[in-house]
């Protein structure tokens, strides 16, 4: 069973995204912001996949992208945006980011990208 690990500041979207990974066979661990998600990855969370929010409080995607690729160098790396902007997309690719989902995303198009991601998922 492959691991996604969820970082966003909205519970809502959490829940929904949680939800819909979790039916589609996957183990899934949230955090609320970047902060509380290093905090995890630097106690020894492994996920096979990392999905961030870029805009979040204490700690944004951005950063958490930075600092997950020294600890993850080959774990994929999803933003999960409203963002458009192609800096910031640029921002996010040189950071590390595999990819990147434009809010609000289907259940089907998240499962879609997220097979596309991982391999045998």
């Amino acid at each position: 069973m492959k691991f996604v690990f969820l970082v966003d500041d909205s519970s809502t979207m959490l829940m929904s995204l949680k939800s819909t990974l979790e039916i589609s066979g996957f183990k899934v661990d949230t955090a609320s912001d970047g902060e509380q998600a290093l905090g995890k990855l630097q106690a020894g969370l492994k996920p096979d996949l990392i999905i961030t929010d870029i805009n979040m409080p204490r700690m944004d995607g951005l950063l958490l992208i930075k600092e997950a690729r020294k600890l993850l160098r080959f774990t994929p790396i999803l933003a999960l945006t409203t963002e458009s902007q192609a800096s910031k997309r640029d921002e996010a690719k040189r950071l590390g980011a595999s990819g990147w989902l434009i809010k609000p995303v289907t259940g089907s198009d998240l499962i879609r990208i997220v097979k596309q991601v991982l391999p045998g998922a």
